[in-house]
């Protein structure tokens, strides 16, 4: 079963286009990653499959119906958002702006505590939202849309303000929220984390995607093709990958100089700066 299905989606401001013609299908369960420069269409795309915007042309549609259902209040307890917009009261303390959305949802008292052990701030729960950090912010509003545990979540850049401590909280809570059922979509621009999370990524550059496969697939795709050899004596060889090379290598194992052998893997970083020639910022 597909949670996000896109079909040839396009979304043009004043003639311009943001996104060009995109398509792809994420199943239940996956966690899907969404990569990009500023301004490449990720957001614009988290805003048509959550009915924020509505597409110029195309289909989408989420949890088997159309995309542009999704602000009807039967489908936004399906589903958590968090972007860079995405509101808090500020005048309210943590757990007071948590307890809006317990009691929006229907949940028990229980899930305030559950959530805050989820985002690392039982100890902040009284604080006042205007009085936070950056970082403390964000995971406030990470809090507000999983404490409901949607089948589906929306990540605009879910880190961007963290350390790496609390990064790895969230992280762990991510993959917990993942194994339960929820479809997490993904957009980030830490390479690391994508690796780290995702099952498979898009690529998107453009307002079209590039590539579109699982991280470790991807990288493998984009291999140089040199094999990068060291002699036990100091001297460094790279050799491309061919029947010549396999020759040489065979004779230095047999008179013992190989010291150690490997290829030159690329980081999704690269493949993306290879794929777009920029870097993700």
């Amino acid at each position: 079963m597909n949670v996000i299905s896109v079909q040839n989606i396009r979304k043009s401001f004043n003639k311009k286009e943001a996104i060009s013609d995109v398509s792809f299908s994420i199943p239940k369960g996956e966690i899907f990653g969404f990569l990009g420069p500023s301004g490449s269409g990720k957001t614009t795309l988290i805003k048509i499959l959550t009915a924020q915007l509505q597409q110029s042309g195309g289909v989408a549609t989420v949890l088997g119906t159309s995309a542009i259902q999704m602000q009807a209040a039967e489908q936004k307890k399906r589903f958590g958002i968090l972007t860079d917009n995405s509101g808090l009261y500020e005048r309210l303390t943590i757990e007071e702006n948590l307890e809006v959305f317990r009691q929006l949802y229907e949940l028990p008292k229980s899930a305030v505590d559950k959530v805050l052990e989820f985002v690392n701030l039982k100890e902040d729960r009284k604080k006042k939202v205007n009085q936070l950090s950056k970082g403390m912010r964000q995971r406030v509003t990470l809090a507000c849309a999983v404490i409901h545990e949607p089948e589906l979540l929306f990540l605009d850049e879910p880190t961007s303000a963290l350390d790496p401590m609390n990064s790895a909280h969230i992280y762990k809570g991510l993959r917990y929220l993942n194994e339960c059922g929820t479809t997490i979509f993904l957009t980030t621009h830490d390479m690391a984390e994508a690796e780290l999370l995702c099952n498979r990524v898009a690529i998107l550059h453009k307002g079209e995607i590039q590539a579109l496969g699982a991280p470790k697939e991807l990288k493998k795709q984009h291999r140089d093709g040199v094999i990068h050899v060291e002699l036990k004596d100091g001297q460094v060889h790279e050799l491309l990958m061919n029947e010549h090379s396999g020759n040489q290598i065979a004779q230095w194992l047999a008179t013992n100089q190989l010291d150690a052998i490997h290829t030159k893997e690329p980081s999704l970083g690269d493949v993306f700066m290879k794929l777009t020639g920029s870097e993700l910022s």
